[in-house]
């Protein structure tokens, strides 16, 4: 059974910084699409990074670029997401997403709609 398993959430000022992780087992496989999406209330869901583990190419939304870092650690298979220079804007439950196999790539738009999902995480900004 696949479980992603997030954790680092958490209450930060302005400014500040947390790391995400994304620890995922229950797969077979070596390769797989890893990323984030959050939802704020009364927003829409919005994907955040996505990092593919079998050429490592990363992808960002724009209104995290140059923010946020995703990155891996295929041997454990954990990705982390490094939020830096938050804002209140970025609160919201942030979701770990994934996909394995061969086939699997980042998504377009980071819709992660067809993926795994976790449980989620709640990261809280306060000017």
């Amino acid at each position: 059974e696949v479980q992603l398993v997030e954790s680092g959430g958490g209450l930060v000022q302005a400014g500040g910084s947390l790391r995400l992780s994304c620890a995922a087992s229950g797969f077979t496989g070596d390769e797989y699409a890893i990323g984030w999406f959050r939802q704020a209330p009364g927003k829409e869901r919005e994907g955040v990074s996505c990092v593919r583990s079998s050429d490592g190419s990363s992808y960002h939304a724009n209104s995290v670029k140059g923010r946020f870092t995703i990155s891996s650690d295929n041997a454990a298979n954990t990705v982390y997401l490094q939020m830096n220079s938050l804002k209140p804007e970025d609160t919201a439950v942030y979701y770990c997403a994934a996909q394995f196999g061969i086939q699997s790539h980042c998504p377009r738009g980071l819709n992660f709609n067809s993926f795994y999902w976790g449980q989620g995480t709640q990261v809280t900004v306060s000017s």
